[in-house]
């Protein structure tokens, strides 16, 4: 769901910022982070799958038509998790059309995107692409058109060993071995007008139970997220939350929460200061879920998962193709090349995630490969890396272990949306297993650098191995097909720790990946 920031505000940091300090301890836990937190999503929407991760025409693809290219940028990237077909997609998506012979599959009128649906590849494929990607399958079951028997015989298909009807079908599809996966969606935004079957939140609750009940039936160890609001926006928020988990909240284990940054040229003060709204998001649906745990006298906790996330960038020109006549098969949509800017707020959002692991379990960064996409291909040539493509390889990479609450004071800046804000926004995860700590840390002024002093008197012994900065003198700097190291993170941080004490230089608008063990 589109919601434009509006109005101006001043630009973060003019002047001298000041110093800030930080306080980073092992004692101040938020919560061990699942290992989930940083996944990413692949929908049927515009290139992310045709010429995206499948081009079996491509000089790179492999035996099954899949990019090696890109197969090697998702293995780069660690991805846990990637959530499958949709999305607005899956709404009136028959799974069955996209299993069995190629050749002998459907051509479908996609009715969330205004294009024409292929279904060269189905969930057999992807699933079988996962395995090279080394992730697993979140996979959507389409509540808008379909319902309770769809939802429950494609856990079957997926999961059952067979001598059954459905598993007997993915046997005879090639597929001897279950795809044995573990977490399922109930439907997608069903609470947004747009939605293909949209339901009011009575109507949703109580399918979602129905549907929760026979999919478990089929394979008890499976996990189920129930839709939350598609924002924070929505006239139904709130309400929507508590009357669908009246309904489910004994057969569901997740809610999910999906919100998007939509950059505004005319006030960069408040496009990265809308994390704050994120956070506020993320425990207000907390609370809703407690809430309704406490009427129901219930021992479960319902978790978060953040399945949308990520800066949307959009065009006239992809309005044109989902308001024009023809229905094109996997045309560019939502390609624009993100910034630094976009970046360094990307950043902020995985600062928020961390920061709230407690509860979020599940996150997917929407989407993976060229549609709102750290990855981005040109059919028939070579893939490179988005500006965002970094921060979410760092959180992903080094953000394991227990999330820390890090205690910040810092300047603040005044923006329009939100009034005063922090310069300094920092997070911290305590990685046990291998001994280490890792602080990711944003300076939002975008005109000056934030020094930084730290007490981490907590880890006695640590050093800083590495202070990894993203920055550049533009803040609207791109990476594109012609120049894909514009914005490449490097290693001259000037980060340093001694005595427990820790001092940084934070460069302007930068992303900050400071890395300490024991020396």
């Amino acid at each position: 769901m589109v919601k434009r920031p509006g109005g101006r505000g001043a630009t973060p940091g003019d002047g001298d910022p000041g110093g800030c300090r930080i306080i980073i301890d092992p004692e101040f836990r938020v919560g061990e982070v699942d290992p989930r937190l940083f996944g990413s999503f692949i929908e049927h929407l515009g290139r992310a799958v045709y010429t995206g991760i499948y081009e079996p025409d491509h000089p790179d693809a492999d035996d099954q038509g899949f990019r090696r290219d890109v197969l090697g940028l998702v293995r780069q990237l660690g991805v846990p998790i990637v959530r499958y077909p949709g999305g607005n997609f899956v709404s009136a998506y028959d799974w069955l059309d996209g299993v069995g012979p190629r050749d002998a599959r459907p051509k479908r009128l996609d009715l969330a995107w205004h294009t024409l649906e292929t279904n060269q590849v189905g969930t057999d494929d992807f699933c079988e692409w996962a395995r090279r990607a080394g992730t697993e399958v979140m996979m959507a079951a389409n509540l808008g058109t379909a319902g309770v028997d769809s939802a429950r015989n494609l856990v079957e298909y997926c999961n059952h060993p067979g001598g059954s009807r459905y598993s007997d079908l993915r046997i005879a599809n090639g597929r001897t071995e279950p795809h044995a996966i573990k977490t399922w969606c109930l439907g997608n935004e069903m609470d947004g007008p747009w939605q293909v079957g949209h339901k009011n939140a009575a109507e949703y609750g109580a399918l979602a139970s129905n549907a929760a009940k026979a999919m478990k039936a089929v394979d008890r160890t499976i996990e189920l997220i129930a839709c939350g609001s598609s924002g924070a926006q929505m006239s139904t928020y709130g309400t929507w939350e508590t009357t669908v988990l009246d309904h489910c909240y004994d057969d569901v284990d997740y809610l999910s929460l999906h919100t998007y940054f939509f950059p505004s040229s005319d006030d960069p003060g408040s496009f990265l200061a809308q994390n704050v709204e994120m956070d506020d998001f993320i425990r207000s649906v907390a609370s809703m879920c407690d809430t309704v745990r406490a009427r129901k006298r219930s021992k479960k906790r319902v978790h978060l998962s953040f399945d949308e996330w990520n800066v949307w960038r959009m065009t006239d020109g992809d309005f044109a193709v989902m308001g024009g006549e023809d229905w094109p098969e996997a045309p560019p949509l939502y390609e624009q090349p993100y910034t630094l800017e976009d970046a360094v707020a990307v950043g902020l959002m995985a600062i928020t995630l961390l920061r709230n692991a407690d509860r979020v379990k599940i996150g997917c960064l929407a989407q993976l490969v060229n549609t709102i996409a750290p990855i981005t291909t040109v059919a028939g040539g070579p893939a490179h890396r988005q500006t965002i493509f970094y921060p979410y390889l760092h959180v992903s990479r080094y953000g394991r272990g227990t999330a820390l609450d890090v205690q910040v004071r810092s300047p603040h800046y005044e923006c329009a949306k939100f009034g005063a804000v922090p310069l300094l926004d920092a997070v911290a995860v305590n990685d046990e297993e291998h001994d280490s700590l890792t602080l990711f840390a944003v300076n939002r002024s975008i005109g000056a650098m934030l020094p930084v002093e730290g007490d981490v008197r907590g880890v006695p012994g640590y050093q800083v191995l590495e202070h990894l900065v993203l920055e550049h003198e533009d803040r609207l700097a791109q990476n594109t097909a012609e120049h894909p190291d514009t914005v490449v993170p490097h290693r001259l941080g000037d980060a340093a720790l001694a005595g427990g004490r820790l001092t940084a230089s934070l460069p302007p608008l930068s992303w900050n990946v400071i890395r300490m063990a024991r020396g």
